[in-house]
């Protein structure tokens, strides 16, 4: 009976100090374990502050992206501007000089006045002004002249060739496009209905060809170039005037120092011997040539309106300084050409 009664009160125990070591080990498997923390991203100032300045770089960086094309695109429309604005010179140039050339042709055509620029010698000892005789001119020497029959040959030929008037702008007219062109480059003007836009145009430039046309229908040009031209810079535009639409092609010669007979071949071809180059202007020149040319321009000008030329002032101004040092002098009964 004492073991009976022993047996229940061992196996309590047991199980008593088994409880008791299982939850001292759960004891030291918490206090061990590494306590796991919670995070709020909002309110954590640093994660914040991280966040907010990648999103502004990223906005920066956008913004910065489409300020840089928003300038090239602006550059890219000002120098096509400024080409446009180049060529329409020049254009508005040729048709100026021919317009001139017209008139001094017909300025020529009128006879002149003998000018007379000589001045009469003074003999400043005898106190009176007596005028000198005249100078004899020299006479002029006898040219022989060689082969007059050739020359006059030559010379019909050439005046038969030459009977046309010159080309306008230096350039010419098909039944799809006019162009004009300078010894550098050339401007091809192709008219379109109204109403068309750049997006409805399929236009090709390329160094030996070029097409234009609508998209959908057959094109307006489509050919070799007559020379080679520089891709890069060559462009086109589409204008409008007053509803009138026209493309406007500039392309800039490969050889700068040549005039086109057309732009594509197999058109009409014009005579490049009656081109008209265009003006230089005087601040292209130097100082020694600029003078000549302004002195040579203002004497066609006071002669034109029937005024002493430069050197004919210049005297008078020498003479009159003469005359003021001298008032001694009689001068009156002076005889000066």
């Amino acid at each position: 009976m004492a073991c009976s009664w022993a047996w229940p009160s061992r196996c309590m125990a047991s199980t008593t100090s088994w409880a008791r070591s299982s939850a001292s080990c759960a004891a030291r498997r918490t206090s061990s374990r590494p306590r796991r923390r919670r995070y709020n991203f909002v309110d954590i100032p640093s994660l914040t502050l991280t966040v907010h300045q990648a999103v502004m770089n990223a906005v920066q960086r956008e913004f910065a992206a489409f300020n840089a094309e928003k300038e090239a695109a602006a550059a890219a429309k000002a120098r096509a501007e400024k080409r446009k604005a180049a060529q329409k010179a020049k254009l508005d140039a040729a048709r100026r000089k021919a317009r001139e050339a017209e008139e001094a042709k017909a300025a020529a055509a009128a006879p002149a006045p003998a000018a007379e620029d000589g001045v009469e010698e003074i003999d400043l000892s005898s106190g009176a002004a007596a005028p000198a005789p005249p100078a004899e001119p020299a006479p002029a020497p006898e040219i022989a002249e060689e082969n007059t029959g050739d020359a006059a040959a030559a010379a019909g030929e050439d005046d038969e060739e030459d009977d046309g008037p010159a080309p306008e702008g230096n350039g010419g007219t098909t039944d799809t496009y006019t162009w004009t062109q300078q010894l550098g480059d050339l401007q091809v003007l192709v008219e379109v209905p109204p109403g068309t836009r750049s997006r409805d145009l399929s236009i090709t430039i390329a160094a030996r060809k070029l097409k234009v046309g609508l998209k959908g229908q057959p094109p307006l040009i489509d050919g070799e170039l007559h020379k080679k031209i520089i891709v890069d810079e060559s462009f086109w535009t589409l204008e409008d005037d007053g509803g009138k639409k026209t493309v406007n092609i500039a392309m800039q010669k490969e050889n700068q120092m040549e005039w086109w007979k057309c732009v594509v071949k197999g058109d009409a071809e014009i005579d490049t011997r009656k081109v008209q180059p265009e003006n230089s202007k005087l601040s292209d020149l130097d100082g020694e040539t600029r003078q000549t040319v302004e002195k040579m321009m203002f004497d066609q000008r006071q002669k034109a309106m029937g005024l002493p030329s430069s050197d004919e002032m210049k005297k008078q101004e020498m003479l009159k300084k003469f005359m003021d040092s001298h008032p001694e002098m009689d001068f009156s009964n002076a005889k000066i050409n």
